[in-house]
């Protein structure tokens, strides 16, 4: 299971080293070293998030095992948080505001499988998972 997590971060991870390599700023502004920064802790917490979900991480929603320590003792979602830091990191740095539309699809869809994923939860761990989602943000 580790190589999957592996394997997924150093595809991202090169994937956005490519886009770097291909059009880095020349000049950088303070705005672009906000969205690199933005971009490199969402990556670096993004990349953590899916470790410590370890064999629970699925496309589809599935209730393996409830995953409350680590990022998943604060957030519930994680992996689309630092996911989302990424993408607004990425919009930034490049300077492409019309990138923005990602967001137009992304948010909404994060939103419906979060509440997807908490429906097949607490279905599964009942009032283990209300008391987690309770103490937990998003």
């Amino acid at each position: 299971m580790i190589g999957k997590h592996i394997v997924l971060t150093l595809v991202v991870g090169g994937a956005v080293c490519l886009l770097f390599w291909r059009q880095a700023p020349e000049a950088w502004t303070p705005l672009q070293i906000f969205g690199m920064a933005l971009l490199v802790a969402g990556f670096v917490l993004w990349t953590i998030a899916r470790f410590q979900l370890g064999a629970s991480f699925a496309v589809k929603a599935e209730a393996r095992q409830l995953v409350t320590r680590g990022l998943y003792s604060k957030i519930r979602n994680p992996i689309y948080v630092f996911g989302s830091w990424v993408v607004a990191g990425g919009i930034l740095v490049f300077g492409k505001p019309l990138w923005l539309l990602i967001f137009v699809l992304l948010i909404p869809l994060q939103l419906w499988r979060a509440k997807k994923e908490s429906a097949v939860l607490e279905a599964a761990f009942g009032d283990e998972y209300r008391s987690y989602r309770a103490g937990t943000w998003f």
